[in-house]
């Protein structure tokens, strides 16, 4: 594969917006990834994605905006969840899992009835990119510029918040806000996020650059910056590939992810059993 191999693709506007909007999104994952991992909240992140798609068939098939009425059934779906937790019937765990898997039963009982309601059903379980559009590439612009702007306006008390709650709580900082704001950006994030990476990978897309960052550093502020470019990494790269081997964008962007994940963890692995050997020797 020669280099007008390479650049080829580009000549096309619905690849260029590909482009644009999986890089965004792999780094925007990225950035909201660190939180969902180090807040235990992998679960939640996986079930959005699936309640969302319910949202999306519903306001398909009311004929309301699209991206708010999905956004919407998101953030209500998180308030469900935490209604129900709250009152302590049944588990978290068990408080998603029978949400979110409703919703998107929902969500596919809506779309095989009426097959011609908003956009087709494999790209938004799947990842698609010719169905991204400019309008796409300014919504997932504007969702990251909200997203980073929250994080850098409550550094510290998200932080606090992260990894003492409690303590967070008992000490002023208001945790449900955050907690609240927190849900919306990542309920925008997995619906901005939808058509390149498709309602069942959009999880994996939020964990996997998170992760590998945890594993290079213990700094969390060098977490989500690796985090961050990791995600955009991974969605240039992934657009690419799937463009060239004729995949689902959704796909070889986590496979990409993957690979990151791979390399860190052997090589992690090596550098320890080398530290190992060393301090046995001494």
């Amino acid at each position: 594969m020669n280099w007008g191999d390479l650049t080829e693709p580009y000549a096309f506007e619905f690849f260029r917006n590909g482009v644009y909007v999986a890089t965004m999104a792999g780094a925007l994952c990225g950035l909201v990834g660190c939180y969902v991992v180090l807040r235990n909240m992998s679960y939640i992140g996986h079930g959005l994605s699936h309640a969302i798609f319910g949202g999306y068939a519903v306001a398909a098939l009311l004929g309301v905006n699209l991206f708010l009425g999905a956004g919407l059934w998101g953030v209500l779906t998180a308030l469900v969840i935490g209604a129900i937790v709250r009152r302590r019937p049944i588990g978290s765990d068990a408080a998603i899992g029978l949400v979110t898997t409703a919703s998107f039963a929902l969500g596919i009982a809506l779309v095989a009835r009426y097959p011609n309601n908003g956009r087709n059903s494999d790209a938004l379980l799947f990842g698609n990119i010719l169905g991204v559009r400019s309008s796409d590439v300014w919504i997932v612009g504007v969702v990251g510029i909200v997203a980073v702007a929250f994080v850098l306006m409550a550094y510290r008390p998200l932080l606090f918040t992260t990894f003492d709650e409690e303590v967070a709580k008992a000490t002023g900082v208001r945790t449900t806000a955050l907690d609240t704001m927190l849900m919306v950006i990542l309920s925008a994030t997995v619906l901005a996020t939808m058509n390149v990476m498709g309602v069942t990978l959009i999880a994996a897309t939020l964990v996997v650059p998170a992760v590998v960052a945890r594993m290079l550093t213990d700094s969390f502020a060098k977490m989500l910056v690796i985090a961050t470019v990791l995600g955009a990494v991974s969605g240039f790269a992934g657009m690419n590939l799937s463009y060239h081997h004729d995949l689902p964008s959704g796909s070889t962007i986590v496979l990409v992810g993957t690979a990151f994940f791979l390399v860190a963890y052997l090589g992690g692995g090596r550098l320890r059993r080398r530290a190992g050997t060393v301090a046995h020797a001494h």
